[in-house]
């Protein structure tokens, strides 16, 4: 239980910090006065002024917020909202308010990228030997039903010959609801048997497509990684999750994916749990893909998520004049009751996991 709640905080402080770090850094470089920086919700534990900014530690760590002066948000505090001094949102231009708002996005990303950019260069570089070998078998797969044991060369798929790993996923993929004659050769002895492999969603380009899966893994090549192919390594992880969380949301909106499936805290505190016995390298995975979805989740359009500030001042740039006072604070009111219907959506279905699990 101990190892959970570490790990939760690990997982959740540090996607926060990062967000919040972001829209800090951008309001300090544009001149904006922060009046709060708090990591977690109201109430708060600790707080200490240094200058114009009161650093908090509060109770709920499940966010935080920058409150920068002038700025009207879920909060709902109006005071300095139409003030024009030099250090409030209100003052700056178009695109200081809109680097302000972005930097929690920003920061996001560059966290993710930087997590799986430590893990490559830590890890190192593990690459597919392409000859058709077994090195493993996954237990209770096709393959293992089958009798297919490390070792193992694969000869031909439904009568068609391999001579590479890559042929062989290929025709595997290609039919994730057909059977399949399986020949193969160990320890001297050719043999062919029938499978049916297991179904399983993987993304290929900018779709999720069903494939075909028996079970069986190669031998991999291990070298060590050089710094610009982690950074590289580390951009591609963080814009393959970016993808996945896309799709999720379009399967989502489309109705091709159900609204139970959402998780809230208690799902990632399940799988913060997992992560830990699995080593920090997991925990620090997890991160780095819960930092992606918050950034693709607070850049959508809708009120009270950075994405809606980020319509508003656009069309406040395009009128050439503020919003009135009371329209903004509607738009944020609107903005938190979405807020707080997905929080009641998403605990209900984590309520509704724990009976399962």
């Amino acid at each position: 239980m101990l190892l959970t709640i570490v790990a939760i905080l690990i997982v959740i402080g540090g996607v926060v910090m990062a967000h919040e770090l972001g829209h800090f850094v951008f309001a300090k470089l544009t001149g904006m006065r922060v009046e709060a920086f708090s990591i977690g919700f109201p109430p708060k534990i600790i707080s200490k002024k240094i200058g114009e900014t009161d650093y908090r530690l509060s109770a709920i760590p499940l966010g935080g917020y920058v409150k920068v002066s002038g700025v009207i948000d879920e909060s709902m505090d109006t005071e300095g909202a139409e003030s024009n001094e030099p250090w409030t949102f209100a003052a700056k231009n178009t695109w200081q308010k809109l680097l302000f708002i972005s930097g929690g996005v920003i920061f996001n990303i560059i966290f993710a990228i930087a997590i799986f950019s430590g893990l490559t260069k830590h890890a190192g570089i593990y690459e597919p030997n392409n000859q058709p070998v077994v090195e493993s078998v996954v237990p209770g797969f096709p393959a293992d039903s089958l009798g297919i044991r490390a070792g193992a060369r694969i000869l031909a798929i439904n009568g068609t010959s391999v001579d590479s790993w890559n042929s062989m996923t290929e025709l595997i993929h290609s039919h994730p609801h057909d059977s399949l004659t399986v020949r193969w050769q160990s320890a001297g002895t050719i043999q062919e048997k029938k499978l049916r492999p297991f179904t399983n969603k993987v993304l290929k380009g900018s779709k999720l497509v069903e494939v075909g899966l028996i079970g069986v893994s190669p031998a991999m090549n291990h070298r060590p990684a050089k710094f610009f192919e982690s950074i590289g390594s580390g951009a591609k992880n963080t814009w393959y999750w970016f993808k996945i969380t896309v799709i999720s949301l379009k399967m989502l909106i489309t109705g091709e994916e159900s609204l139970k499936n959402i998780g809230g805290p208690i799902f990632i505190a399940k799988l913060a749990g997992e992560s830990a016995k699995s080593g920090f390298g997991s925990i620090l995975g997890l991160m780095a893909i819960i930092s992606v979805n918050l950034a693709l989740i607070n850049i959508l359009p809708v009120p009270a998520f950075d994405g809606g500030h980020i319509i508003i001042i656009l069309i406040e740039a395009i009128k050439r004049r503020p919003l009135s006072l009371n329209a903004k604070v509607r738009i944020q009111q609107i903005g938190l009751a979405i807020i707080v219907l997905l929080t009641v959506m998403v605990l209900f279905n984590d309520i509704s996991r724990l009976f399962k699990w």
